[in-house]
């Protein structure tokens, strides 16, 4: 097994932000509409970007990761969020749908094989996919692993992060009746998704209160404004993910590893990460001997930490370097 210690670096390496080349609508069932777009160069080596979540949307620094003079990056809103339509929907979302997704647009974009990144729920689908279709991807780069397991949600809904953050963790249960309060997450997906629409929004926004305060190692400025459509999409998605096992069963992603051996694959983690532990990353790692685990050592869990943005360029520059 491969494993260094990257130092904390500043921030360098991000590529220039870029624009589209081209941009769409993918009608799949359920009334879908998967916003998608592709990025850099028209005929470069295709690489993919899956973001997290569920239900988190693209950004358009998501597009700087990646050397867009040589790739060809296509990015999406996976179904009911960012730019995808109807927003906030759960209808026909499952892990199966979306892998779908996955390979109507590769179809769409004429690719044989491409490399995928993905973080924190992007790298659970990104290895989903990956084991689903190994001959379509050239390598992976995963970000703040989630494996899908019972302990990775009771670390964060149960007891865990709650030990490290106390007062967020006070502000998070009391939005919830006492009598709820031995299954937070089954208590706030009736709230987002059942009843009184005021009651919807106001409970999905101390749903992604609770996470954007546990996000980074440093404390993260507050945003200006948060937009509550948006924060229903993203807290209604991942309840719905949750309360369902994100629809595979309970180690399915380390129990089929053999799957995607071959696939180069390099894991970033953050040490810090108290909404994805590296002990995660740590069992993939040690189930999937071929990868490399470069551990961050002075960042959390968020995307755009100094530490994870370097590790990731490096990453997609590496994967450049030796194609």
């Amino acid at each position: 097994m491969a494993l260094s210690h990257l130092p904390g670096k500043a921030l360098f390496g991000i590529y220039p932000a870029i624009e589209p080349y081209e941009r769409g609508y993918l009608a799949v069932e359920g009334g879908h509409q998967v916003y998608w777009e592709a990025c850099g160069n028209p005929a470069g080596r295709p690489a993919l970007f899956l973001h997290g979540g569920p239900g988190g949307g693209c950004s358009p620094d998501h597009r700087r990761l990646f050397d867009p003079a040589y790739w060809r990056i296509v990015l999406f809103d996976q179904r009911g969020c960012g730019r995808s339509r109807p927003k906030a929907s759960i209808e026909h979302n499952t892990t199966t749908h979306l892998i779908a997704d996955i390979e109507r647009l590769r179809l769409l974009h004429g690719v044989e094989q491409w490399l995928v990144l993905g973080g924190s729920w992007g790298s659970t689908l990104a290895l989903a996919y990956a084991q689903a279709h190994p001959d379509r991807v050239s390598a992976l780069v995963l970000r703040g692993i989630f494996l899908a397991r019972e302990r990775e949600i009771d670390w964060l809904y149960r007891a865990g992060a709650s030990s490290l953050y106390p007062e967020g963790w006070e502000l998070f249960r009391s939005f919830i009746a006492p009598d709820e309060r031995d299954d937070l997450v089954r208590a706030y997906h009736r709230r987002v998704t059942q009843g009184d629409p005021d009651l919807q929004y106001a409970a999905a926004h101390a749903w992604c209160e609770w996470e954007r305060g546990i996000m980074t190692l440093l404390p993260a400025p507050a945003p200006v404004a948060t937009d509550p459509v948006n924060e229903l999409a993203l807290a209604r998605l991942e309840l719905h993910y949750f309360v369902h096992g994100s629809f595979m069963a309970e180690n399915q992603i380390l129990d089929r590893i053999g799957q995607i051996a071959s696939i180069p694959a390099v894991i970033v983690q953050g040490r810090h990460d108290c909404v994805t532990p590296a002990v995660s990353a740590w069992d993939l790692h040690k189930a999937w001997p071929g990868s490399r685990l470069e551990i961050v050592e002075d960042a959390g869990h968020a995307t755009n930490e100094p530490g994870i943005l370097s590790a990731l360029v490096a990453a997609t520059d590496a994967a450049r370097e030796h194609s």
